[in-house]
């Protein structure tokens, strides 16, 4: 585990109920939060990702770190034949995602780019049903969400869209990931209009872009994380990781102007990285994680992904496809699923470094379409890479108290 904030306190959920995986060892920049980590966990903590990646205990290392660090480290685990779980995006430019794509070729060792919201269990059931072929080819896929991102406490280089901060590479990655597994991977142009709406905060927080894929289809991404109008509105007031909510228009501006100070708001977003004695949430009313309103239209049906499931319309009304309930709060299993393929049964992940390349491509493309005022073509992309129909063994819970064993 490489870096201890909120990516990682997402996904340890996953990691401490599955058996198949164990923690062997612990980075991060913070003395503190790494010594706890390690002692809740009873593991070695290292003192750089090279060092753990070189310890023999170690079979993949995932990267949770600043956006602008996850290819050299990446790059660095690689050269030691240690699999990679990287964070979303694989880095802040193509070219340095095509060198984490070439040491990964070079060492024979997988990387997974995750995780994204492309992983949603509903989101993987969709891509399974479009690939029976029922329901014809798709033709568009809207992808509509509006939050509280921007205002969410952050650190200075996360308002700077040159250092990652922003939408760009923090959310629409999301939008992006979804819509090119669902369309087919293959990007041919970009269209798009982002907007910086508030100068103290001064990042691009929303977007509306247009993608238009080499098959004929088309995807309509809009993002707003301006703190105003909810999404969840539309899902019963379920929230992205797929825990239940209570309407709180604006809430997260208020907090951050009742602060003493603004010096205060980094203090404020550490709070929220590993705690000692940390424990994994309880599922009380849990659904699936989502992101926002996810529609795909094809030949012959409309279908939208929600944290209940999938509903498809069609001419003999609307039906529901069951889709196996959460394994953790927040269940981001689909990611170990990959992880496990790729370390145990040497299978590369349709998310491996090529994929993250080719959506750091569309997400670089999105600011200069918006920038520009014009199209802009794409020469990275990568085709879906269909993965294996099950897993083996088959993924079985633990007891989350046994996580340090």
């Amino acid at each position: 585990m490489v870096g201890l904030g909120g990516a990682t306190m997402q996904l340890l959920p996953s990691i401490v109920t599955d058996e198949r995986v164990e923690i062997a060892g612990v980075v991060d920049a913070d003395e503190r939060a790494r010594r706890d980590f390690a002692d809740d966990f009873a593991v070695p903590a290292h003192e750089s990702v090279e060092a753990l990646a070189a310890d023999p205990g170690v079979d993949a290392v995932y990267l949770a770190t600043p956006h602008a660090l996850h290819a050299d480290q990446a790059v660095a685990a690689l050269a030691q034949g240690t699999h990679v779980l990287v964070e979303k995006p694989l880095s802040l430019t193509v070219a340095d995602c095509l060198r984490v794509v070439e040491a990964s070729r070079a060492s024979g060792a997988h990387v997974v780019v995750g995780h994204t919201h492309a992983f949603d269990r509903p989101v993987r059931a969709l891509r399974d049903l479009l690939d029976h072929g029922d329901l014809g080819e798709v033709a568009m896929i809207t992808s509509f969400n509006y939050g509280s991102f921007l205002y969410r406490p952050r650190r200075p280089e996360e308002l700077d869209t040159r250092l990652g901060g922003g939408i760009m590479f923090n959310q629409v990655p999301h939008q992006v990931d979804l819509v090119r597994l669902l369309g087919g991977g293959l990007v041919r142009s970009v269209r798009s209009s982002a907007f910086v709406l508030d100068p103290s905060r001064p990042t691009e927080g929303s977007h509306t872009t247009f993608l238009d894929f080499e098959g004929g289809a088309v995807a309509s991404l809009v993002y707003s994380g301006y703190d105003r109008f909810d999404t969840d509105e539309l899902t019963g007031w379920i929230d992205e990781n797929g825990a239940p909510r209570r309407p709180d228009h604006g809430s997260a501006t208020r907090a951050l102007r009742a602060l003493p100070s603004p010096a205060d708001e980094p203090a404020l977003k550490a709070a929220r990285g590993y705690q000692r004695g940390w424990a994994p949430p309880v599922a009380d009313g849990h659904q699936h994680p989502h992101f926002g309103l996810l529609l795909v239209s094809c030949e012959r049906a409309d279908v939208r992904v929600g944290p209940s499931g999938l509903q498809v319309y069609d001419i003999d009304g609307m039906r529901e496809v069951p889709v196996e309930p959460v394994a953790a709060v927040p269940d981001k299993s689909a990611v170990l699923d990959d992880l496990y393929r790729a370390v145990v049964l040497d299978e590369p992940s349709p998310h491996d470094a090529a994929w993250g390349a080719a959506t750091v491509e569309v997400c670089e493309a999105i600011l200069a379409s918006s920038r520009e005022r014009r199209e802009v073509t794409l020469a990275h992309q990568v085709p879906r890479r269909r993965p294996a129909v099950a897993v083996s063994p088959d993924p079985a819970p633990r007891d989350p108290a046994a996580r340090g064993a």
